[in-house]
């Protein structure tokens, strides 16, 4: 009777355990599974904070001057840079300037409604990055290949788009496309001639 009674005894010790085991493993587990989830919950939130720190604006291009020129252009922010896309075709093989004008403005057949560059800390024109100076639309040059399709791609910090400063908020302005080649000299334009393509940057 003694040994059956230690037996029994034994037996709801062990049982004890091994439910006090059980018990402490699957609270383990849980927390376990908890902190995962609170971890993929965070880089998802993370992701969707990177998703919304990019800001994308697109337009169409215009033909201006009697030219056949459209397209795309494209302007996105992330981490304090601007980069701007803008796909074209109907040009002439070549090269071409390519600037941002002070007005967002195309309603004249001649793009001229857009007025001059945008230059909104008054210097000379020139080359982007110049030592001598050079207006914030001043992007450049671009090459048209035989058939008159172009790819243009421009990145900078100095650029904005909806921020409080006027000297890097693009939003108001015009993209331009000319039919000739920026010399990065004459002023206040570069001599690119006829204003080809159009539009406006309105956010």
């Amino acid at each position: 009777m003694k040994k059956i009674q230690l037996l029994a005894i034994t037996l709801l010790i062990a049982l004890s355990y091994n439910c006090k085991e059980f018990k402490e493993g699957y609270k383990k587990g849980m927390e376990d599974a908890k902190a995962e989830a609170e971890a993929e919950a965070a880089k998802e939130v993370e992701a969707m904070k990177e998703e919304v720190a990019i800001e994308t604006i697109s337009f169409k291009m215009e033909s201006k001057s009697e030219s056949n020129v459209m397209g795309d252009v494209t302007f996105s922010e992330k981490d304090g840079k601007v980069m701007m896309t803008a796909m074209l075709t109907g040009l002439t093989p070549g090269e071409h300037a390519i600037h941002i004008h002070d007005k967002a403005d195309c309603s004249s057949a001649d793009g001229k409604s857009t007025g001059g560059h945008w230059n909104p800390t008054s210097t000379p024109h020139g080359k982007w990055g110049a030592a001598e100076g050079y207006h914030k639309g001043d992007i450049g040059n671009f090459m048209a290949d035989a058939d008159g399709n172009a790819k243009v791609e421009f990145a900078t910090e100095e650029w904005c788009i909806g921020c409080d400063d006027d000297t890097k908020n693009i939003v108001g302005k015009a993209v331009i496309v000319h039919q000739g080649v920026d010399d990065f000299t004459s002023q206040p334009s570069g001599a690119a001639g006829a204003r080809v393509s159009c539009t406006g940057i309105i956010q």
